[in-house]
């Protein structure tokens, strides 16, 4: 069952940020807050998630999240240094060890040949660095937000996994 296994993986994070003391923020674009709604459905998620930002306009990437406008000028906000620049800044911004940072175009306008819709940069940001990655998504706009969310997860899951470890 679908829905199960969607759960599986907040827990698991849950477990896996629970374990390392850490506490999780999120800076979203696209999902719109959807990662922040995915990582509370877990009772007792206040034990480590501390704050979700949706930074949809440029303006708040810049003025809340701390995003160099210039970045903004030069990459596009839809980009691997802007969703770096957005999970650093809501790391710095709360305090926290994990951050989160997401950015796309969920559709179904405002893509372009260089930039389509469905495509979307997720970074993660830890105590071990940040890294981020590309994806080009398929679908309506709400299957593209989903698919973003679940990927969001999956490198967090991964990223965490690899702090456990050492």
């Amino acid at each position: 069952m679908a829905g199960m296994d969607n759960i599986c993986i907040e827990m698991e994070i849950g477990h896996l940020l629970r374990a390392l003391a850490w506490k999780l923020s999120t800076a979203e674009s696209c999902t719109g807050g959807l990662i922040a709604h995915r990582i509370t459905n877990i009772p007792g998620s206040s034990d480590y998630f501390d704050c979700g930002v949706v930074s949809y306009s440029n303006e708040a990437k810049i003025q809340v999240l701390g995003v160099p406008e210039d970045m903004i000028a030069t990459h596009g906000a839809v980009s691997g240094q802007t969703a770096i620049a957005m999970a650093e800044g809501i790391r710095r911004l709360r305090k926290t060890e994990a951050g989160i940072g997401v950015t796309g175009i969920a559709g179904p306008t405002g893509g372009t040949p260089a930039k389509p819709v469905g495509l979307v940069y997720i970074a993660i940001s830890t105590p071990g660095g940040t890294d981020f990655k590309e994806f080009l998504f398929k679908g309506e706009r709400e299957d593209i937000k989903y698919q973003a969310s679940q990927a969001a997860l999956g490198m967090l899951k991964d990223v965490l996994e690899k702090a456990m470890i050492g």
